[in-house]
């Protein structure tokens, strides 16, 4: 080899640290890039996992909530149904069965007031197609137009909610 193409050592011991240096800082700085990668990944996770299991606990919950109010509705039923079971053992022609039917029939009117449920349709209220549903139309001059002239079924509804819409017969 020529002499001049040569590269003295002390060259080439001083080029070799510098570009190892920065092949260790870019390799410090990659490997501190993947450990914040492995790093966010991993919250990630864990944050899908937690959300994961708050929506499996909150189902639960309200599963359960839905059953308590249930069973508390059934548990204040169950004394009409006690009733009612009476009644059909008496004697149906006596005024004591008639009697007894009126009190069920007033013992679950309380009920159902109790729980916030109202009545939504009565003769002479005005039509309301958001809680009334109108099965037959008569013609009738004693009665304003869209009256309710005669409830068919009632309807309920529990604050601003419609249980059932009430059948009614609506005058023209």
């Amino acid at each position: 080899m020529c002499e001049e193409n040569k590269i003295p050592e002390t060259e080439q011991t001083v080029e070799t640290p510098k570009k190892e240096k920065k092949k260790s800082k870019k390799d410090a700085e990659l490997e501190a890039l993947k450990l914040e990668l492995d790093t966010k990944n991993d919250q990630l996770m864990r944050t899908a996992a937690e959300f994961d299991n708050y929506k499996k606990r909150t189902e639960r919950e309200k599963a359960s909530v839905a059953e308590f109010a249930k069973a508390g509705l059934i548990k204040q039923l169950l004394p009409i149904l006690d009733n009612i079971d009476r009644a059909s053992a008496a004697d149906h022609g006596s005024a004591d069965y008639i009697k007894g039917i009126e009190m069920i029939v007033k013992q679950f009117e309380r009920i159902v007031a109790n729980l916030g449920i109202e009545e939504i349709a009565k003769a002479g209220d005005e039509f309301d197609p958001n809680f009334h549903e109108a099965v037959m139309h008569i013609e009738d001059e004693t009665l304003g137009e869209n009256v309710i002239a005669d409830v068919l079924q009632k309807g309920y509804k529990i604050g601003d909610t419609v249980i059932r819409a009430a059948m009614v017969k609506v005058a023209n």
